[in-house]
């Protein structure tokens, strides 16, 4: 009998590589990435958010600042007409999409850029106008430069990714949007976008149903652009979600939902009250998850983080990041900042900014005495340039 020959066949990746889809583009270590919807928070996780990944978000009781998030991250993937699932304690949750901001067009942009201090009396801050195109400047710079780096790392995708990628503009990965406008009803009343109500325990095992159901509809086509699914979960164990249900069964419901999210190519961003949980149970949901944030209220009247920052008066709210999304390597992936200030600007964009701490201020006398021993100044010195 003759001996069965033996070859090395390398098994094909089910995945086929970068997924090629309308709204994603390739990121770090063989994944893909879509977007927030802020292309701040984008900067903030690595560029975006992994396919096949979740997003947590621990809501602040005293601020509904979640929502801004939540918004910008439905209203993103509307704006690509990708398929979207939302799921809300609200008794009509479809009637929420009527609260996405629309994208800003072409002639918004120029008006916001031609006069953005339109409205700031005296001419006391022409010098930080000047400087703060300068700083637009710097971030155009910045920019460009990413987009080099993207444009050097494509020889390692497939020669059909790069067609396929040379036919969406680097813009479309992310929009922007107008949070005065609301977005036009064409585009979340479209046959892609499903809507549950989680009001009662019962919903909950449909809940499970219509995400397999969801997820399972996307696209997987071989040899054309593919569809990434989203999903959106308000205050997913609030209590009026929580009738029938036990803390295991939600964990059991978010380990398989990362399984089919891995497998269908879809993102999910889950927003919960954290303060609600037990703290076992708040902390094994925080393992569960890819990239974990927080959002923080501005305390009112706080007089001490108010000398601490410079421009207390603009932040409406902080975020925190906890956790980042390390898929495909084993190195942690670490944050250049754990806190950022949210603020909006003329009621129309959302912005993420680390914090500025305010200059010391040496009047008072310990710190005057501080900074002289620091200096080598002898404690008991006379004149200020006795050393």
């Amino acid at each position: 009998m003759a001996a069965k020959g033996r070859s090395f066949v390398r098994k094909a990746a089910p995945s086929g590589g970068y997924v090629q889809a309308i709204g994603a583009k390739s990121g770090p270590h063989g994944i893909s990435l879509v977007s927030s919807g802020l292309s701040d928070l984008d900067q903030i996780i690595g560029g975006g958010i992994p396919v096949g990944g979740i997003v947590m978000v621990m809501e602040d009781l005293e601020a509904p600042h979640h929502m801004l998030l939540l918004r910008y991250f439905m209203a993103q993937g509307l704006a690509h007409g990708q398929p979207l699932l939302f799921a809300s304690p609200l008794s009509s949750p479809r009637s929420f999409l009527g609260t996405l901001p629309s994208v800003a067009t072409g002639e918004d942009s120029r008006k916001s850029r031609a006069s953005p201090d339109k409205n700031l009396p005296g001419e006391d801050l022409r010098i930080a106008w000047q400087y703060r195109k300068y700083l637009v400047e710097q971030q155009e710079l910045a920019d460009r430069r990413m987009r080099q780096q993207e444009l050097s790392h494509s020889w390692s995708v497939p020669s059909f990714e790069q067609q396929f990628s040379a036919t969406v503009q680097v813009q479309d990965y992310n929009s922007k949007f107008d949070l005065r406008k609301p977005m036009e009803r064409a585009l979340f009343n479209a046959e892609n976008v499903e809507c549950l109500s989680l009001q009662g325990g019962g919903s909950f095992a449909l809940l499970e149903e219509k995400c397999a159901a969801f997820c399972s509809k996307l696209s997987r086509s071989e040899t054309g652009p593919q569809q990434i699914g989203r999903i959106a979960l308000q205050s997913l164990c609030a209590p009026q979600c929580m009738l029938t249900l036990t803390d295991w069964e939600m964990m059991g419901f978010l380990h398989r939902l990362k399984g089919t999210l891995r497998m269908a190519r879809a993102v999910a961003f889950i927003t919960f009250p954290a303060a609600l949980l037990k703290s076992t149970f708040s902390s094994r949901w925080q393992h569960l998850t890819d990239i974990l944030l927080s959002v923080e209220a501005v305390q009112d009247e706080d007089k001490e983080l108010e000398a601490m920052l410079t421009d207390y008066r603009d932040i409406v709210g902080f975020l925190r990041v906890h956790k980042l999304a390390s898929i495909n390597t084993q190195v942690p992936v670490v944050s250049d900042a754990g806190s950022y200030a949210i603020k909006v600007l003329h009621k129309r964009k959302v912005v993420l900014e680390q914090l500025q701490q305010a200059p010391i201020d040496a009047s008072g006398d310990q710190s005057g005495g501080t900074a002289a021993l620091l200096c080598a100044k002898p404690a008991n010195a006379s004149s200020p340039l006795d050393f």
